[in-house]
């Protein structure tokens, strides 16, 4: 078996200057402190994209980039690992989720809240035990055979996670779906919450990678006060395509005729709107609510129980497939590959 090793940087391969300050450090000097790579029953191959950077700097032509590196090498490999730093791993795992739907194989992203050379990291662990995931096979096929991210002994559906802590281990959560594997004396692999064995678009269909997206989205977070001129503004933004309503509770929002009247022109302009709720755990139930059925029968769409995360990358790649406002409508409420509960088009 082979497995590919991808390094893009992040706190997982940086060490400390005479200052104090961490910064990257090659390839070879990294895995240098994890001669258990060499135990694995795999061959480990590894591949360098760019220097090392900082996961901030990640923009939507980086997960492009890893997505046609890992569908170009797809034969020669049954799995991938991604190193990669912490603050945008959640976007860079949704958005590899949806380009490399079908694929089949495992590609877990990973990394660590401290640097591998430092005495108490958690560096080793999350990558030795990733890739041990990426090995996993059952009757000459992939135990897991979609996007994941592996921290803190938890191994999430990518298109599932949001980084919850910047300080503690168990940086990552998945509030509305359940860990895929969980790593103990043993490897524990939930077989009913793998992507093969649910009810996702993308299973069983052939793969065909599609990397354009369309970053020209918002996000607008709701809070008590925010006026007419606030909204206006936003909904008003020069290119932008879609918005990202961040609402409260169950997708509620002010129930006022001017808020519902802003609604309505914003999308007879071609502005597609969207409903994420502020809430981590739970999502939107636009019906619930009388503060939250307005914004259904305004037209605008609910994100369920989607992450942020993915929710804007969805929008993202969706839109740089080119579909129009209703045929994004009707894609961006399925369940393509395990991001959200299907809902139907009203």
């Amino acid at each position: 078996m082979n497995l590919l090793l991808i390094y893009t940087g992040g706190t997982v391969g940086m060490v400390q200057n005479d200052e104090g300050s961490l910064r990257p450090f090659d390839f070879d000097a990294l895995l240098s402190r994890v001669p258990e790579v060499q135990r694995l029953e795999a061959n480990v191959d590894m591949l360098e994209l760019w220097d090392p950077m900082d996961s901030s700097n990640f923009q939507p032509a980086h997960w492009a980039l890893l997505a046609e590196a890992i569908s170009s090498r797809s034969k020669d490999y049954q799995g991938f690992v991604i190193l990669h730093g912490t603050d945008t791993m959640a976007y860079t795992a949704s958005a590899l989720s949806f380009m490399l739907m079908g694929l089949g194989k495992p590609v877990i992203l990973t990394g660590s809240q401290l640097p591998i050379g430092v005495l108490r990291s958690d560096a080793r662990e999350n990558l030795m035990t990733a890739l041990e995931l990426a090995q996993l096979q059952a009757d000459n096929e992939a135990t897991i055979q979609e996007v994941s991210v592996y921290f803190e002994n938890k191994l999430y559906r990518g298109n599932r996670v949001y980084k919850k802590s910047s300080q503690a281990f168990d940086a990552f959560d998945s509030p509305n779906w359940e860990p895929l594997a969980i790593a103990g004396v043993s490897l524990h692999v939930d077989k009913d919450a793998l992507i093969q064995n649910g009810q996702a678009a993308c299973v069983g269909k052939a793969f065909s990678l599609a990397t354009k997206t369309n970053p020209k989205v918002a996000v607008l977070t709701l809070f008590p006060g925010m006026d007419e001129d606030i909204v206006r503004a936003a909904f008003s933004g020069a290119k932008r395509k879609a918005i990202v309503m961040l609402t409260y509770g169950s997708g509620n929002a002010r129930n006022q005729p001017w808020f519902n009247q802003l609604l309505r022109e914003a999308q007879d302009n071609g502005l597609i709107l969207i409903n994420a709720s502020q809430c981590k755990n739970g999502g939107v139930s636009q019906p619930d609510y009388a503060a939250s059925d307005m914004m259904r029968q305004s037209g605008v769409l609910s994100a369920g129980d989607m992450t942020l995360e993915a929710t804007l990358v969805k929008t993202m790649w969706r839109l740089g497939q080119g579909l129009d406002n209703k045929k994004f409508k009707e894609s961006f409420l399925d369940n393509l590959c395990g991001e959200r509960k299907a809902l139907k088009v009203d």
